[in-house]
């Protein structure tokens, strides 16, 4: 029987090498194991989660709040608002083309991503040391938009990467670009280019023009602060960029960008503004707003007067503030008849900041005495009857007037006109002391804290802007105290409204009002007489010139003016009769 031969036994050295193959073989193994592993969970950290695209897609918006004004006509929009869903071919061309010129101008070479605008971007970021430039396509923006949010986190960017290839895989170009400008957010709440385009200009998207479309392209970048609500002129030079590089792109010619740059500023002067009006509205009646439901408020609202009281505002503080030392204001307009707030202006700058009109509370000066001359009346005295002008001590208290001057006796008409200290604490005792005096203020609304000495009736207690307007209503309807309101309906519904309520005497409170048209005929109101126009109204100046008022009436409406500095800091030689006065006359010669 043959043998069979013998396997030679490996060489040491060849079992040695064998050894350290297999050893490296199974760390290798090992390796590819764990690496899987942790790939694995890598992937797990980025995409636990990670939203159903195909849900989010559809994800409803939240509801959209519109304001109207009492003849229908939209004053401001909350939420967020939806247009009709358009196609890119049922826009004019150049408006599909405004967003892919300065958003992606390669969007038709690349796909989900863009190589090269990545590496462009990543270069300049790195020349300027910070970031400059976006790399991201359209897809990456859908991907965005639809799903994620603006956070800037790694895991962010590494799901924005996933979903874009998603949408890539799912969704012709066509489709991702229509997706976009459908959803796209373009500020003021409006998602889509046909809300956007009826937000802004009142248009459905099928009829922008050059300019209104770069307008809206311009706005992705910073939705918030470049829209023709926040600001027209950034919402104009950033359509200039849009229009230069459709230009770029050859899109449009040079000859079309002139044309288009000349209607910018007229394109970008909004349709409807939020307003100080319509933020208080709002703040007021959340309560009433249906979860999940969009909602519409008739209001009280006049637009012509909201415009021209913060311009009226507004162009005060900027031209005369310094020379006066104050840089805040807030002015109200409301229904003398019935409460209805016609326009409100909290403040100058931030219209979403503090707002004076409603939450300061503020020395009143001179601005209480029509309260204090209504007690005395009250109490027997008219608007004849004579007073005392002439130095005052109250126990070491020595009042004194403006002017430091006395006129003796004079009728409670002249004392009011020329607002002489004096009389008026003279007023407040014959009325019955600050008490009385303090109890009719609360039946004319004024609820706030009043000094229960004579210094009230040099007005030293606060009060809101809103509540003396509301309180000064009386003056003028015939003694009914109003609550002041600013909506009329919910959804066409008529809402619940409070009635005015009498609560001084007819006779008194008109003998009031009519001795405040002498403080506008000759007194230091006269800044504020309009002719042809009834005007009446009281003047307050605080100390060190701190707080400068004028209250008044004109065409059915009171007109409620303070001036100042938040915190306080004296003014200089800020008298009723000055700026305040003059920013009343301006916003009565508008009603």
């Amino acid at each position: 029987m043959p043998t069979m031969p013998s396997i030679p036994k490996p060489s040491p050295e060849l079992k040695r090498r064998l050894d350290s193959a297999w050893a490296v073989a199974r760390v290798l193994v090992m390796l590819g194991i764990w690496s899987a592993v942790g790939v694995g969970l890598v992937a797990l950290w980025f995409t636990w989660n990670l939203p159903n695209p195909a849900i989010a897609v559809t994800q409803p918006r939240r509801p959209a709040i519109r304001l109207l004004d009492p003849q229908g006509h939209l004053v401001a929009r909350f939420g967020d608002v939806s247009g009709r869903v358009v196609l890119p071919s049922e826009l004019p061309p150049y408006v599909p083309a405004a967003f892919i010129a300065i958003e992606d101008r390669r969007f038709y070479e690349h796909g989900a991503f863009d190589g090269w605008g990545i590496f462009r971007a990543l270069l300049s970021d790195v020349i300027h040391r910070r970031v400059v430039q976006g790399g991201s396509t359209l897809t990456q923006q859908v991907a965005k938009t639809l799903f994620l949010g603006n956070q800037r986190t790694l895991r962010r960017k590494v799901q924005e990467a996933f979903l874009s290839l998603w949408l890539w895989r799912h969704y012709s170009r066509a489709q991702i670009l229509g997706i976009y400008l459908n959803r796209v957010y373009l500020g003021g709440g409006a998602y889509g280019v046909d809300a956007a385009a009826r937000l802004y200009f009142n248009e459905p998207a099928s009829r922008l023009t050059l300019a209104q479309a770069a307008i809206l392209a311009g706005l992705p970048k910073a939705p918030s602060s470049l829209n023709p609500l926040a600001n027209s002129q950034a919402a104009a030079s950033r359509a200039t960029e849009v229009l230069n590089a459709m230009v770029a792109t050859g899109v449009i010619s040079p000859g079309q960008e002139n044309v288009a740059t000349a209607q910018l500023d007229d394109a970008a002067s909004p349709v409807s503004r939020t307003s100080w009006f319509a933020l208080w509205t709002m703040q007021r009646e959340a309560a009433l707003i249906p979860e999940g439901e969009d909602i519409s408020f008739t209001t009280t609202m006049n637009p012509g007067a909201q415009i021209v009281a913060q311009a009226a505002l507004d162009s005060a503080i900027e031209t005369q503030g310094a020379k006066y030392g104050v840089s805040q204001g807030a002015v109200v307009v409301l229904d003398a008849r019935t409460g209805a707030v016609r326009a409100m202006v909290g403040g100058v700058g931030d219209r979403e900041g503090y707002n004076r009109a409603v939450l300061a509370r503020r020395q009143t000066g001179s601005a209480i005495k029509p309260v204090v001359w209504l007690a005395g009346l009250m109490a027997g005295m008219s608007p004849d009857s004579t007073v005392l002008d002439a130095p005052l001590d109250l126990r070491g208290y020595r009042p004194h007037d403006y002017e430091r001057g006395y006129r003796g006796e004079v009728s409670m008409t002249e004392a009011l006109a020329d607002s002489m200290n004096t009389a008026a604490i003279r007023i407040l005792l014959r009325a019955g002391g600050p008490r009385r005096v303090i109890a009719v203020a609360r039946t004319l609304g004024l609820d706030d804290h009043f000094p229960d000495d004579a210094t009230m009736a040099l007005g030293t207690g606060g009060v809101g802007v809103i509540q003396l307007a509301a309180a000064y209503a009386a003056f003028f309807n015939g003694g009914e105290r109003v609550t002041p309101y600013g909506i009329t309906a919910i959804n066409g519904v008529p809402a619940a409204i409070t009635p005015p309520e009498r609560v001084v005497p007819a006779g008194d409170a008109y003998a009031v009002g009519n001795m405040m048209r002498q403080v506008v005929l000759s007194g230091t109101g006269k800044a504020a007489f309009i002719p042809g126009v009834y005007t009446a109204g009281k003047t307050g100046t605080t100390q060190d010139y701190r707080d400068g008022w004028f209250v008044g009436y004109a065409k059915g409406d009171i007109i409620a003016v303070w001036l100042g500095n938040d915190n306080n800091t004296p003014g200089k030689e800020l008298l009723g009769g000055t700026l305040p006065a003059q920013i009343f006359r301006q916003v009565a010669q508008a009603l």
